[in-house]
């Protein structure tokens, strides 16, 4: 049945009005279901370091979107789109790019919940072949995926959001976004909601996020820079950034029979903390190759040791100030397409995190030890290298 048809039917079951205003709507359902089998490991607290398995689900999501022509050029604009968990059952309403807005030549104004514009960076250098998510992110490292925006995150979905994107020109396209951090009537004890969307006390101490991109993509070259500030967001006091530039190349639009695509990114993190500033350098490298009618996928990332003015063993997230405090990711996958519609993929990450640092998965995280500091002794239990195989389907819907 027609995907348009769907919606309205599922419109007109609510409510009459809604129906007809829908008829003058372009309004879709969309969704797409991702699930993998896993085999997980990673260091315990007491040096055991056993492989596990699970099922997971990897951004599952449902969603309806439409457009409303208003005349002129000018249309307005909607979506809501939630999470799925088909490993377990169940869904979280609204949870994902949610929002409603307008769009006209001059470009695009929304207002909602959805990512900040640094995350539009990952497609050009991760793991885009298999949907940047799962254990095989690679956003481990980089913007500490891993974290809600209340613990330090920068690739984080926030809420409360103003956002504007500009037309496409010549390639170029820019974003900016807003983050008020307020509560919208969400009680300040409940940090779950809170981590990504903002409370009551960030709002009287005048918390904010502000994000912005620019990207060029013409042809075989994709180049892309983010900047991202979170002002009082972790504590009254605490301004952090982080700073973000990427690039790619697709030699294979230009060398027939030569399909490789090289990406290359570079990330710079600062914290505030009560000791002094906490900061690190990422870098990392990936390729992208045609094999066998799949793709298959290769990534090298470094976070560098913790440094700045802080103290030895201050801590944001995975990072640690202080020696053995890196962490590096390596990564192989392939991913191949039964149809339009449906993918399998397989890989192997791994997080061989320095003894004293503490990263760990962005999707879907392994509990790791984190108790061993630069204060431990030698021979104490380091932190955990979680690592992992994954066997995957997808069906877009």
């Amino acid at each position: 049945m027609n995907k348009k048809l769907v919606a309205l039917a599922v419109a007109g079951a609510f409510a009459l009005p809604l129906a007809a205003q829908a008829q003058t709507a372009n309004v879709t359902l969309y969704g797409r279901l991702n699930v993998d089998f896993e085999f997980v490991n990673g260091k315990q607290a007491d040096g055991s370091n056993p492989w596990v398995n699970r099922l997971s689900s990897n951004s599952s999501r449902f969603g309806m979107r439409g457009t409303e022509s208003l005349g002129g050029g000018l249309n307005a604009i909607f979506q809501v789109e939630s999470d799925l968990k088909p490993d377990t059952g169940g869904s979280v309403t609204a949870n994902r790019e949610t929002f409603v807005g307008l769009q006209g030549s001059w470009g695009k104004f929304t207002m909602g919940k959805f990512l900040m514009p640094q995350d539009d960076l990952h497609a050009i250098f991760g793991n885009a072949p298999t949907l940047l998510t799962s254990i095989l992110s690679t956003a481990d490292l980089w913007a500490q995926g891993t974290l809600s925006k209340g613990a330090g995150g920068f690739d984080a979905r926030t809420g409360n959001n103003l956002r504007y994107d500009t037309p496409n020109m010549s390639g170029l396209t820019a974003a900016i976004q807003y983050s008020t951090r307020d509560s919208s009537g969400v009680a300040d004890a409940n940090a779950s909601v809170t981590g990504d969307n903002g409370d009551h006390a960030s709002e009287l101490r005048h918390a904010w996020v502000l994000g912005m991109n620019a990207i060029y993509a013409n042809g075989p070259l994709q180049l892309g820079a983010a900047y991202e500030k979170n002002k009082k967001v972790r504590g009254p006091s605490l301004d952090d950034r982080d700073f973000t530039i990427t690039g790619a190349y697709d030699f294979g639009t230009i060398m027939q029979g030569f399909g490789l695509r090289l990406g290359i990114v570079y990330e710079n993190t600062k914290y505030e903390t009560p000791s002094g500033d906490l900061k690190r350098d990422f870098w990392g490298l990936s390729g992208t190759i045609p094999v066998g009618g799949g793709k298959v996928y290769l990534f090298y990332g470094r976070a560098g040791n913790g440094k700045g003015g802080a103290a030895d063993g201050e801590t944001v997230g995975g990072l640690v100030k202080g020696p053995e405090t890196a962490s590096k990711q390596w990564e192989i996958s392939y991913s191949y397409s039964l149809s339009p519609r449906t993918l399998l993929y397989t890989g192997y990450v791994k997080l061989n995190n320095d003894c004293n640092a503490k990263y760990t998965f962005n999707i879907n995280a392994y509990t790791i030890n984190t108790n061993h500091n630069v204060s431990s002794p030698d021979d104490a239990v380091c932190n955990g290298e979680p690592s992992g195989i994954v066997f995957g389907m997808v069906h877009f819907f």
